[in-house]
């Protein structure tokens, strides 16, 4: 911005952040209107009184598939911080060069438009320097435990509908329910990561930021 002289609107500086957080309230949202019409659906069918939404809100079922799909990008987040650190995939967008240090590789300098904690030095930077993956594996471990606790109450519940004795936490962190549902989110997330690493050796997106330029040579490794 200071190099061309123009000035942007909030927006328009903002405009990729607000675009994923506002898909991101909507689609919470319209989660949880069908997700309490359909718990709701099956509390009637047994023969339970259905739930009021606030009521809903704070039900292991909102909880459970709420939290278990932060658990898994969250896991994606931040094994992609951490692993791109060291491992290489030559010839894609999102490896790092094979044999070459880059910017992210250099220490930091103290210089006047530097952040706070790389003023401060000492151990506020040495947490400074590591704090993505500390927040992502953070946000992961927070999302993991509210799954699985929303995942429990949402099975003592289903086994009450069926007149079955209740779990108790310890007992149904060995339930294959749960970790059924946690699998099967990881996988999906882990193939994602593969195919954006192995996808970008070869095709192009002109304009994308993850993606190589257009004419640059499949085994060329990195943006």
């Amino acid at each position: 911005m200071a190099k061309t002289g123009k000035t942007f609107s909030f927006v328009y500086r903002n405009s990729l952040t607000i675009f994923f957080f506002s898909l991101f309230f909507i689609t919470l949202i319209a989660q949880a209107l069908t997700g309490f019409n359909v718990h709701n659906q099956e509390l009637e069918e047994a023969g339970h009184s259905a739930l009021n939404f606030s009521t809903y809100l704070c039900s292991g079922h909102f909880i459970s598939a709420t939290f278990e799909n932060f658990e898994s990008e969250f896991l994606q987040m931040a094994m992609y911080v951490v692993l791109t650190i060291k491992l290489r995939q030559i010839g894609s967008a999102e490896s790092k060069s094979l044999d070459e240090k880059e910017d992210v590789d250099r220490e930091p300098v103290k210089s006047k438009d530097a952040p706070w904690a790389v003023k401060q030095g000492g151990w506020i930077l040495k947490i400074y320097k590591n704090s993505l993956s500390i927040c992502f594996i953070t946000l992961f471990l927070i999302s993991w435990y509210l799954h699985f606790y929303g995942s429990w109450q949402d099975y003592n519940v289903e086994q009450a509908l069926k007149s079955l004795p209740k779990e108790t936490m310890l007992a149904y962190i060995g339930n294959p329910n749960f970790w059924f549902e946690t699998f099967q989110n990881w996988q999906s997330e882990f193939l994602s990561v593969a195919s954006i690493v192995f996808f970008t050796i070869f095709l192009r997106q002109k304009g994308s930021p993850e993606s190589k330029p257009v004419d640059a040579p499949h085994l060329e490794t990195g943006k």
